[in-house]
């Protein structure tokens, strides 16, 4: 369900449901073809309201979606993590996308960690995907200190007809086992 004030907290993010406020730092971040390369390419702002609003009716619909990421210490937007299965999807996924400006931080390990906590004990999911670009080795790096390992390759369903991934992922049972090894989510 939609609730604007629910939020997940690290140490040093917070994780919550996008807003509409969320609109010129989406469409920033969209803009940028760094940030773009592997999630659909550079979209103009019109088109990231569209999925701005995709991410908001998939809270009311789904009760989850991808959750905006904010700096605690600045309240900036950072970017966009969290869990996500629209029809037709190869998976269960938790996936994120961090604004250029943030990378090298440690920002999408720290909020797909709590992101992952919070699917597997709320969503009733037995696994756990991110589909992530062949030549994406940035989301093969968090994929990797999250644990995952490369599973299979898929094509997306549209709107990405024809656009390969590589799907990597692990179980509920290994998230569980290994999940001590891994830092406290936002522990520098």
């Amino acid at each position: 369900m939609y609730d604007p004030d629910m939020h997940l907290d690290t140490a040093r993010l917070i994780l919550r449901q996008p807003r509409l406020a969320d609109l010129d730092a989406w469409a920033d971040f969209m803009a940028d073809p760094r940030a773009a390369q592997h999630l659909g390419g550079v979209q103009p702002r019109p088109t990231v309201w569209r999925s701005l609003a995709t991410m908001v009716g998939s809270w009311t619909m789904n009760g989850y979606a991808m959750f905006s990421v904010i700096e605690k210490h600045s309240g900036e937007w950072v970017g966009r993590v969290g869990p996500w299965c629209p029809e037709g999807w190869p998976g269960t996924e938790v996936g994120w996308g961090v604004h250029p400006r943030y990378w090298g931080r440690g920002y999408a390990t720290e909020a797909a960690i709590t992101a992952i906590d919070w699917a597997f004990a709320n969503l009733g999911w037995t696994e756990v995907i991110h589909a992530i670009a062949p030549d994406n080795v940035s989301s093969q790096a968090v994929a990797r200190r999250l644990g995952s390992s490369p599973l299979r390759s898929t094509g997306l369903p549209a709107p990405f007809l024809g656009y390969m991934v590589d799907i990597w992922g692990q179980t509920r049972a290994q998230w569980q086992a290994q999940r001590e090894r891994l830092p406290l989510a936002g522990k520098p």
